[in-house]
């Protein structure tokens, strides 16, 4: 089944427009998620409004929304008020840049969305998808969502875009507030460095070789739940002892990440089943019992 779309909106560059789907680019199903229940009898608790005041739970239809301008002091907003503060979003992504993409560091990456071409703009889109992929630029733009204004990078990607949301430069901390004491370097130690670096290194990126291994330790405890079992917590590897000497690490290092061939151990990949097969499993067995 394809993927729904989660918005649309339109891309304009130029006088060319471009109307467009968004796609989330995560999978929610893998996702291990807990509800919280009543002890006694296993029902979904459900959430209510108090009031600290009136001592009294309050309905939805008595709740504003308030700004805290001083402790505890609030001005309130009307609904025509709010919709002044939050307008209807317009959804139209403008480009006002195009930029070389290794200039954009990847700590300004917040999201990332899958675009699609609305029916009738599939050709415009290619062509856009196209011109960034051999001009290896990526373009800057605004996103009108929600209310707000977002800045938006559009980059190329196997033979579509990706839109990446960014943050403004003024939400970033700057580096320089972190504090790293001063150190001498020796030429050994980075020589060192520099192998280990070496006996690790890859030629691509690949992550299909690697999984996350919590979350499918918590999909078998689940499975082990459902079936009746109880569960216990695992004992915790200990440490290794912790070596002081940092030449001494390097060297340990070195030896660790080698076979006895002399040569980098290859990554092992995971046989296990993927987390939505067993979250379908054990649905399926939650089900049969029930």
């Amino acid at each position: 089944m394809p993927p729904r779309a989660i918005a649309s909106g339109t891309v304009s560059f130029g006088l060319v427009a471009i109307p467009v789907k968004l796609f989330a680019t995560g999978e929610s199903a893998s996702k291990v998620s807990f509800s919280m229940v009543h002890k006694s009898c296993g029902t979904k608790v459900k959430y209510r409004y108090y009031c600290p005041t009136d001592d009294a739970f309050i309905e939805r239809d008595e709740i504003g929304k308030g700004y805290e301008f001083a402790k505890g002091q609030y001005v309130l907003f009307s609904a025509e008020e709010l919709k002044a503060i939050d307008p209807e979003p317009t959804n139209a992504i403008e480009i006002t840049e195009f930029v070389p993409l290794e200039q954009v560091d990847p700590i300004y990456f917040e999201k990332a969305y899958y675009l699609g071409p609305e029916k009738g703009g599939a050709k415009p889109y290619r062509l856009l998808a196209k011109a960034l992929l051999e001009t290896g630029r990526a373009a800057l733009g605004s996103y009108a969502a929600r209310g707000k204004n977002y800045l938006v990078l559009l980059r190329p990607y196997e033979g579509g875009i990706i839109m990446q949301q960014l943050r403004y430069a003024v939400d970033l901390r700057p580096f320089a507030e972190v504090p790293i004491d001063d150190a001498d370097v020796k030429k050994e130690e980075l020589k060192l460095a520099k192998q280990i670096v070496e006996q690790s290194a890859a030629d691509s990126f690949q992550p299909e070789q690697y999984e996350d291994t919590s979350r499918q330790e918590v999909w078998a405890l689940i499975e082990k739940k459902i079936g009746g079992e109880e569960i216990v917590a695992a004992p915790q590897e200990t440490p290794k002892a912790q070596i002081i000497d940092l030449m001494e690490a390097l060297k340990a290092s070195l030896g660790d990440s080698e076979g006895e061939s002399g040569t980098r151990k290859p990554a092992q990949r995971s046989k296990r089943k993927p987390a939505a097969k067993k979250k379908a499993a054990a649905r399926k067995r939650a089900t049969k019992k029930s």
